[in-house]
């Protein structure tokens, strides 16, 4: 870590390190200005596994979420102007708090489409998608830092893939399958590295797997289901599984059942999130987004295909189901996200 010395005046070292672990994350940019020792601890990778590990990190979630669009007039049942664009809302499972993170700088009027969301040791990466002028497919790379606020761009991805899988494992961001830009299905896999801004290739999976979802299962990455390219939209029932260092991936049959949002249970079980017609929240019938936040998972789904979103949170994943009070302001559409322990 850096060095410790005057920390905080007439403080031990060791005391004063506890005190600013013990400082909120909203605080950090604030308290980057104090002084320069400050400002290399608040911004090491040290100091955020030290918080970590003592505890003092908290999980929110992070949507892909669209943006309130222009109306061509405030008259009544005027409908809006433009197509959707999308930025990134976080919400904060501990104070009930909503917030939009600002645009990246390179796409000031919304992401790139269908882009993926991942994290990183408390920061928020944003890869691929489509251009949102163009429609072509991009494979830009965007860093987020809660403690300064800002974004910087990484290092592009090895491969133009879209709708692929991603994730976070050890601190590395994990991508897998998708398809290119000649809509073939992929099979290969990479691995980010955000704070060396370096790439590294991964073994290849068993099969292409388009449209793939993923999770982390411990220290596994699993690529869940998606399809061949001679098989477009037959989705299947079989995984695979990464664990870094490893070299390999295991492929198990009859993981999950297609076409609902996959979700882990206890003991590392998948199940899917859809729900049957007699299930007692009928706003996640149909589950479009489920991320996994500790000991409760933000659920995002609607009583059918292309209704109104509703937002839960579930105790254990698979508990008690509480429905959130969203603000007007962050009703839009929410097609993913991720967690992000900052």
């Amino acid at each position: 870590m850096v060095e410790l010395l005057d920390l905080i005046p007439g403080l031990p070292e060791e005391i004063a390190l506890d005190c600013l672990t013990r400082l909120h994350s909203t605080t950090h940019p604030l308290a980057t200005r104090v002084c320069k020792t400050w400002q290399h601890l608040f911004h090491s990778t040290r100091f955020y596994l030290h918080r970590k590990r003592t505890g003092h990190t908290h999980k929110v979630a992070c949507f892909v979420q669209a943006l309130p669009l222009n109306s061509a007039s405030d008259a009544v049942d005027v409908k809006p102007v433009g197509s959707s664009s999308y930025g990134v809302t976080m919400f904060d499972p501990l104070s009930q708090t909503w917030d939009r993170i600002d645009p990246v700088p390179k796409y000031p009027n919304g992401l790139p489409l269908f882009c993926r969301l991942s994290s990183s040791r408390g920061k928020l990466v944003v890869m691929g998608g489509w251009d949102p002028t163009s429609y072509s497919s991009v494979n830009d790379v965007f860093v987020y830092d809660f403690t300064t606020q800002s974004w910087r761009q990484g290092k592009d991805m090895p491969e133009n893939r879209s709708f692929f899988a991603a994730g976070e494992l050890n601190g590395l961001v994990i991508v897998a399958g998708g398809h290119d830009d000649c809509k073939n299905a992929l099979n290969t896999a990479w691995a980010y590295d955000v704070g060396k801004d370096e790439w590294s290739e991964l073994p290849r999976m068993s099969q292409e797997r388009d449209e793939c979802e993923s999770l982390v299962i411990g220290s596994e990455f699993w690529v869940v289901s998606g399809y061949k390219t001679e098989s477009q939209g037959h989705f299947e029932g079989s995984a695979e599984s990464y664990k870094v260092g490893s070299g390999e991936w295991t492929r198990v049959e009859d993981a999950w059942s297609p076409r609902s949002c996959v979700g882990v249970a206890k003991l590392g079980k998948l199940f899917g999130w859809l729900k049957s017609d007699s299930d007692s929240e009928p706003g996640i019938r149909v589950v479009t987004c489920s991320i996994q936040l500790g000991d409760s998972t933000s659920v995002t789904g609607s009583n059918y295909q292309g209704g109104p979103q509703e937002l839960y949170l579930v105790e254990g994943q698979t508990g008690k189901c509480d429905r959130l009070n969203v603000p007007d302001e962050f009703m839009q559409f929410i097609q993913s996200g991720c967690c992000v322990e900052i």
